[in-house]
């Protein structure tokens, strides 16, 4: 039985935008190696990082460890798991074929042991990228739209909350405490992690609900000394 091992990713909101969980890529995965004669051997995960490189996802790069040491398969739901970049994905591609592993991307149909399973992998990859400038094409037009007719484009920073006109900011009292917070801390001279540790322990969250790291509270230190 040849082995097969999986990799399943989700980005901080790729559960809202593609509506494809963990569970789900995880069981597509498992039902294909099952009707397809592959041993399952392991799954592979990461959660919560993007796919833009690919050098910084260690579960990635466990996954194409195993698989190049099995001379296996590695299993994804789709191209826009494994990488968000053409380069990025011909360069696993290649790794893959010089240990003579193979991919099988589930969503896109594409299976590298046969030669027209290599030639449309090559061309999907080209394909998705290039549907990926299109839309952050359409999203730079619309947003310079947004700016000429006076509506706010961009974050809306820390201490604040976008009014109903889409333009006025207004303060946030809790978001307006916590900034009170971090200029106490840091004229005391705490650290960014010390920091967000104690922002952590207060129960304060950050904008977007996620605990706070040193690089949040750097950018929110940069915007209060501007």
């Amino acid at each position: 039985m040849q082995t097969a091992v999986g990799y399943i990713r989700v980005s901080t909101d790729g559960q809202v935008n593609d509506g494809v969980s963990l569970d789900a890529q995880r069981e597509r995965i498992a039902a294909w190696c099952h009707g397809n004669g592959f041993n399952l051997a392991e799954v592979f995960v990461d959660a919560g990082l993007s796919g833009g490189r690919s050098d910084n996802r260690p579960g990635l790069q466990s996954a194409l460890e195993a698989v190049c040491k099995a001379k296996g398969a590695l299993i994804v739901y789709s191209l826009s798991r494994l990488a968000r970049s053409t380069k990025d994905t011909l360069v696993i591609g290649e790794r893959l074929d010089k240990a003579n592993a193979d991919l099988v991307s589930l969503s896109e149909r594409i299976d590298t042991t046969s030669a027209a399973g290599k030639m449309m992998f090559r061309m999907l990859a080209v394909l998705a990228e290039f549907e990926r400038d299109q839309i952050a094409e359409r999203t730079t037009t619309a947003m310079r739209f947004k700016a000429a007719q006076g509506q706010r484009v961009g974050r809306v920073p820390f201490g604040h909350d976008l009014g109903a006109d889409g333009t006025t900011l207004i303060q946030n009292p809790v978001e307006q405490q916590a900034l009170a917070i971090i200029r106490e801390l840091r004229s005391a001279g705490e650290t960014l992690r010390g920091i967000a540790a104690e922002l952590e322990r207060r129960g304060i969250r950050s904008k977007e609900g996620k605990p706070w790291t040193h690089s949040t509270v750097q950018r929110i230190v940069n915007r209060i000394a501007a």
